[in-house]
C-alpha cells in the first residue's frame, strides 16, 4: 500500500534533528531503523506531515562503559546489541532477549532506542530494560534529561518523550553476577509474544537473594512482577520458585484479543515466570 505524502528531512546532528522535531511538532515522526514506523505508514495507521531520518547522525551508535553503567547509543542495531562483547558481559539479559526479536533482517535494521520509543507492550525489549532498571536519555530544545524506564512507558504506544525530544542513549547498570533468562510464548516463529518474561536472579548460599522480573504484553505498558519478586526472596528450590511464580500476574491487566484471553495470558505469565526464574537461577 502507498503511504500518505509527507515531508522528509535527514539531519546530520542531534541539534539539527531536535530543531526539525520542534518545528514539526506533533505532526513529526522520527525514522530510525524503520521497523516500527514503515509498517504503520504502509498500512496508513500513521499520518505524519514530517519524517525526520536520524539514521546518518554520527555518534548515536555503539556501546561504551561509564563506570558501573553500560551506555548504548540510540541507533545501535539489534544485531550489534546481540554481538557486542560489552553487552554480552555486563547486560547478558539484553543480548539474550534481543536475539529473539523478529528475524535477522529486522535485527540488522531495527534499533534498540527505536523499539523502546515505539513503546509497544508486546515488544520484547521494553520489559527487559525495565527489569534491568535502565534509564533513557532524551535530548530536546531545553537540553538533555534522563528518564527512568519505570517512568518512560505511560500507555499503549505512548512514552513520556516530548514531541520535540530525541532519544540519544540507553543507560543500563551492569548486571554482573546476576543470572538471567528471557522466556516468551508465541504462536508462530518471529511473531509478537503473547507473553514474555525477563528474569534476573542473584543467588546467595544456594538461595535467591534478589529477583527482578519484567513482563511483556501483560498490560498497556511493560510491567514488573513485584509480588513475584518479593515472594522469590529466599527461595532455594524449584518448589519454592513455583509457589512464588503463582503471584506473577498480580496487579496486571492483560488484554483480550484474537490470540489469547486475559485469563490465558495470566496463566502464561505464571508458567513462564517459573521457567525463566529456574533457568536464571540455574535450578532448571
Amino acid at each position: 500500500m502507498i503511504p500518505p505524502a509527507f515531508d522528509y528531512v535527514r539531519p546530520t546532528s542531534v541539534d539539527e534533528a531536535v530543531r526539525a522535531l520542534a518545528e514539526g511538532g506533533e505532526e513529526a515522526k522520527v525514522l530510525a531503523g524503520g521497523q516500527s514506523l514503515l509498517p504503520l505508514l504502509r498500512l496508513r495507521l500513521a499520518f505524519p506531515e514530517l519524517v525526520v531520518d536520524v539514521g546518518r547522525i554520527p555518534g548515536l551508535r555503539g556501546v561504551r562503559e561509564d563506570g558501573d553503567t553500560l551506555v548504548i547509543g540510540a541507533m545501535t542495531t539489534h544485531h550489534d546489541v546481540v554481538h557486542d562483547p560489552l553487552v554480552r558481559r555486563h547486560a547478558g539479559l539484553l543480548a539474550a532477549a534481543t536475539a529473539t526479536v523478529a528475524d535477522p533482517a529486522v535485527r540488522h535494521r531495527g534499533t534498540l532506542a527505536g523499539s523502546l520509543a515505539h513503546a509497544d507492550p508486546a515488544g520484547d525489549l521494553p520489559a527487559v530494560v525495565l527489569a534491568l532498571d535502565g534509564e533513557l536519555v532524551a535530548q530536546g530544545p531545553r537540553g538533555r534529561r534522563t528518564i527512568a524506564a519505570r517512568d518512560f512507558f505511560v500507555d499503549y504506544l505512548q512514552s513520556s518523550l516530548e514531541p520535540d525530544e530525541l532519544l540519544v542513549e540507553v543507560r543500563l547498570p551492569k548486571s554482573d553476577g546476576w543470572g538471567f533468562h528471557y522466556e516468551k510464548f508465541h504462536r508462530v516463529s518471529q511473531s509478537w509474544a503473547m507473553v514474555g518474561v525477563a528474569a534476573l536472579v542473584r543467588r546467595d548460599d544456594g538461595h535467591i537473594a534478589k529477583a527482578r522480573i519484567g513482563l511483556t504484553n501483560m498490560g498497556a505498558v511493560p510491567l514488573r512482577a513485584t509480588a513475584a519478586e518479593q515472594a522469590l526472596t529466599g527461595a532455594g528450590d524449584a518448589e519454592a520458585v513455583a509457589r512464588a511464580a503463582e503471584s506473577a500476574a498480580e496487579g496486571t491487566r492483560p488484554s483480550q484479543d484474537a490470540s489469547a484471553s486475559p485469563e490465558y495470558r495470566a496463566h502464561l505469565a505464571r508458567v513462564l515466570t517459573r521457567r525463566a526464574v529456574l533457568a536464571a537461577a540455574g535450578m532448571g
